[in-house]
């Protein structure tokens, strides 16, 4: 199982596998063609109510990874679908987030890693 991090600004390489936008909202300046997406899974973002609560401060991060496990955890069905393609090959998470350490891909990433861990 490899799952790799992106930002949907950093041109796509061959060794992101299977490329998987999963920010609930189109990013900006970005076509779809130059984003070379290959599935948009807007179901496994935060919601909206979540996103803005956080609005990206460090000092939240905890609190957020929380929230947003248990958001994940009440969506089975997006994990599932999102699984899937983890388990066939490499899945690059695309998103447009500035911040590269605090950003929900990556806590999206570790709820995976640690769920197929359990599984």
């Amino acid at each position: 199982m490899t799952i790799l991090l992106k930002r949907v600004y950093e041109s796509p390489a061959p060794h992101d596998g299977f490329r998987i936008l999963v920010d609930r909202l189109w990013p900006r300046g970005v076509s779809r063609s130059a984003a070379h997406i290959d599935l948009w899974l807007k179901d496994v973002a935060p919601s909206t109510a979540l996103r803005k609560w956080f609005g990206h401060d460090p000092t939240k991060w905890a609190e957020f990874r929380d929230r947003y496990f248990s958001e994940l955890s009440s969506n089975p069905e997006a994990i599932e679908q999102l699984n899937a393609h983890v388990h066939r090959g490499v899945v690059t998470l695309v998103y447009a987030a500035k911040d590269t350490e605090h950003n929900h891909p990556v806590a999206l990433k570790a709820y995976l890693e640690n769920s197929n861990e359990h599984a």
